[in-house]
């Protein structure tokens, strides 16, 4: 039985009532099938997959599995207490019952024989930090098993023109095998193969824009370059960095018209939480800064914004391979891995990122030449964080991010963001720009820049297009599952799958 974060961690206690209230099972027999029963897997550092429930809620909903766990982490800090006798501190950040809540990750964890993270980055952050206490007292119950994705729908299904290609160059494994992809690698200097990749990329672009059409009435130059960020609407993801580069070039622009800015369209998919309001106030100011460029005739034909709506599954099958650029620029330390990253190397867009989640193993696998890894990473965030993050300071250190930040006080579409500046610059609930976007925002322009540039050499851009292509095999979710059956399940095929 698999935990895939803490939401169905009350199969623990479950399988424990199970065992002794039916089968009638003593406590330490139950407790040893349980515990060689249940793994756990944590998706995020984020709150909401460190569940914590109020005591009289769980007690009076569920009296019986409350018992149960009462009883699991009595015995369990009983052992903590042999082991670090009067450490009351450790204790109670391990206890699974504490002032006043149950802690499902902390049950998670006690009750799992295995517990992992979902990229090598990610692994490390949960025994450094949440789970610190956990690893120093069971380093053997941890490891990491990177997520992966499903190839024969992301790549196979949904680029039938790459696909077609592929099977063209070095045959139909990769069907089944991901890692059969590296094959393609050997064409990299193969004129007439990049040639046919920024065909297919273009191809694919064409069928986006039209999708895009039906689906918002914008009509999008399929010769400008495809930014594309796709992923849930949150903070730490940095749509709201994304929003600031846009500004930039737009300051650019009504600065200097003529100034030599490649046509640009970003594409933004992502759906908001009912109640995140802050969520909701980007997605908004992303809809009025679309509306403000469409209607400036001198930023119409340069930079475009186009806001997909109910972004789902189906759309992103045609979205992901029209894309030339894959924004990953969550803050180092939050991504726990990310598979959008992956669905969109896959399919040939070129990673723009910090080394956060999985982007550090896109990283080792297509190489610094094939990927845009800008801004700090996790050991310089929390260094920052240490000696007192002051956002005002890079505000003030920059004219072009002042300027950039003050557009924010004038109306935008219409509207009022000033909201926007005050939680960029202002304390808002005791600190300013909490997910450090000044603090990457140079280091994120620039990068760009560079990638603006290499993007007007078609070959060399096709080039780093394949070899994204060539090296993402290992983030084949067929890796990811033998990872999970033979390390963590020890489970073995019934039949091998030709």
């Amino acid at each position: 039985i698999h935990i895939n974060d803490t939401h169905p961690a009350l199969s623990i206690p479950e399988l424990m009532r199970i065992l002794m209230d039916v089968y009638s099972y003593t406590w330490d027999d139950a407790w040893s099938v349980v515990v060689k029963t249940i793994s756990y897997t944590n998706h995020t550092v984020l709150p909401e997959a460190l569940e914590c429930w109020r005591l009289d809620l769980f007690g009076m909903k569920l009296p019986r599995i409350f018992m149960i766990v009462n009883e699991i982490n009595k015995r369990f800090t009983a052992d903590l207490w042999n082991l670090y006798p009067g450490d009351w501190d450790r204790i109670s950040r391990m206890a699974i019952v504490a002032y006043n809540q149950v802690r499902m990750a902390n049950l998670s964890i006690v009750g799992s024989h295995t517990v992992n993270g979902v990229s090598k980055l990610h692994s490390e952050i949960l025994k450094k930090t949440i789970f610190h206490d956990f690893y120093k007292m069971t380093p053997w119950k941890f490891t990491n098993v990177t997520n992966g994705v499903v190839h024969r729908r992301w790549l196979n299904y949904s680029n039938p023109a790459l696909t077609g290609l592929l099977s063209e160059l070095i045959g139909d494994a990769f069907k089944d095998d991901g890692r059969e992809l590296i094959g393609l690698a050997k064409y990299k200097d193969d004129a007439s193969v990049l040639e046919r990749i920024a065909e297919i990329k273009h191809h694919n672009k064409e069928t986006f824009a039209y999708y895009a059409y039906n689906k918002t009435g914008k009509r999008i130059d399929t010769n400008s370059i495809f930014d594309v960020q796709i992923k849930r609407m949150h903070e730490y993801k940095r749509q709201l960095l994304n929003v600031l580069k846009i500004m930039s070039l737009y300051t650019e622009i009504m600065d200097n018209p003529n100034a030599d800015i490649p046509p640009q369209t970003f594409i933004f998919g992502c759906k908001a939480a009912p109640s995140y309001v802050m969520a909701k106030k980007l997605i908004k100011l992303i809809w009025f800064l679309s509306e403000e460029l469409e209607r400036n005739p001198l930023t119409r034909d340069k930079i475009k914004i186009v806001f997909m709506e109910e972004y789902n599954v189906s759309l992103a099958e045609v979205l992901i391979p029209s894309a030339d650029i894959s924004e990953q620029i969550s803050l180092a330390g939050k991504e726990a891995s990310g598979t959008g990253n992956m669905k969109l190397m896959m399919n040939g867009a070129v990673t723009m990122g910090t080394m956060d989640g999985a982007n550090v193993e896109i990283y080792e696998a297509c190489g610094k030449d094939n990927i845009y890894i800008f801004g700090l990473n996790s050991d310089e965030v929390d260094e920052l964080w240490k000696s007192g993050y002051n956002a005002r300071r890079f505000d003030h250190n920059s004219e072009h991010l002042r300027r950039v930040v003050d557009r924010f006080y004038s109306p935008i579409g219409g509207q009022d963001f000033s909201h926007i500046a005050d939680y960029l610059i202002n304390s808002v609930n005791g600190v300013a720009d909490p997910f450090m976007c000044l603090a990457d925002f140079e280091s994120y322009t620039h990068t760009y820049r560079r990638a603006m540039k290499d993007y007007a050499d078609r070959q060399k851009w096709s080039r780093m297009s394949l070899m994204n292509t060539a090296t993402s095999g290992v983030f084949a979710s067929d890796n990811s599952i033998r990872n999970y059956a033979e390390n963590i399940w020890h489970a073995t095929p019934i039949c091998k799958i030709k």
